[in-house]
């Protein structure tokens, strides 16, 4: 496998402008997110997220608490952006995913900006870029990195997704995103809507990981043991059965294999609205967790993480403990 970003190859390939020209006229009657809005963003209008236009990010810097497989030494340079495709009600993030109605003007940034952000991260020593929750600012974070990559940038990218991304914005992805993270929260679509305000979104979830894995295929790592391509899948654990975490385990191990990449999380806590939905107002409990960790051991998964589910809520948001 070539170890070359996507993009890079695009745009050796002379195809890296038009697919940004492509990704950027969905913006005309926005189709990014499974909600399928249709509002015209190039004019202001904003989206059921509450998108408009001009690209929000609520900060960009060095994250060292991903998986160690995304950080190398140095740690992965993130950028998060603001606003998000669903409202869950325990949203660690909520400040930025659901800020409320209006633009922010501190948040706004320029595909020029950020593409010099791009190139900060990776003369400060990080082997990767992430994009966090980028779904509904996806041609606008492609423009960056077009500009980026015009300019000498090389890393890889990750998309972390919540996963309610429409088929046609993922099938224009194909070639620009190097690495995958999906975030699959649900496996029944009755707490997808109760918690997520996300209807129909276990089979729209499994849909789009089923084309991320299509596209990059397993996860695949370089000589220092860093991922250059691939996909990885995190998986929340909730309280009280509400993800589905096992159901979601078997459709990988039957769908994707037991080759893939799985991130278990353990670090659930009640924070934004999640008092006042049951039972997601108390923390995980152990034993919850360990039947997930358990089957993912029967099913024989080969690669991932795992968290404590005693201390994780305490001291990995979102840190990962140890490697299966």
């Amino acid at each position: 496998m070539r170890n070359v970003p996507g993009y890079l190859d695009l745009m050796e390939r002379g195809l890296l402008e038009h697919r940004v020209e492509e990704l950027t006229s969905m913006l005309r009657n926005c189709r990014l997110c499974r909600r399928e809005c249709g509002v015209d963003r190039t004019r202001g209008e904003r989206g059921w997220c509450g998108a408009g236009g001009v690209m929000e990010v609520s900060s960009t810097c060095v994250h060292r608490g991903e998986e160690p497989v995304l950080m190398g030494d140095a740690g992965v340079g993130n950028v998060f952006l603001a606003r998000c495709t669903m409202h869950c009600v325990y949203c660690q993030n909520h400040s930025i995913s659901q800020p409320g109605p209006g633009r922010r003007p501190e948040w706004g940034m320029t595909p020029q900006e950020l593409a010099m952000r791009l190139l900060e991260f990776q003369k400060s020593g990080c082997p990767t870029a992430g994009f966090v929750t980028p779904t509904h600012y996806a041609p606008i974070v492609f423009q960056a990195v077009a500009l980026a990559a015009s300019r000498g940038f090389r890393l890889p990218v990750i998309y972390n997704t919540g996963t309610y991304d429409s088929m046609d914005l993922l099938g224009l992805l194909d070639g620009l995103v190097d690495i995958y993270l999906p975030d699959m929260k649900y496996s029944d679509p009755v707490p997808g809507e109760e918690y997520s305000e996300a209807p129909g979104y276990p089979a729209f979830s499994r849909e789009a990981v089923l084309e991320m894995h299509r596209q990059v295929g397993d996860l695949a790592v370089d000589e220092h043991g860093t991922a250059f391509r691939g996909l990885l899948i995190r998986l929340l654990v909730l309280p009280g059965g509400v993800s589905g975490t096992e159901d979601t385990l078997r459709f990988i191990a039957r769908e994707l294999g037991t080759g893939t990449f799985v991130s278990l999380m353990s670090q659930y806590y009640p924070t934004h609205m999640a008092g006042s939905h049951p039972p997601l107002d108390r923390r995980l409990r152990p034993g919850e967790y360990r039947r997930a960790e358990d089957l993912l051991v029967e099913l024989g998964f080969e690669n991932g993480w795992v968290q404590d589910p005693v201390d994780s809520p305490d001291t990995c948001l979102p840190g990962i403990d140890f490697s299966l």
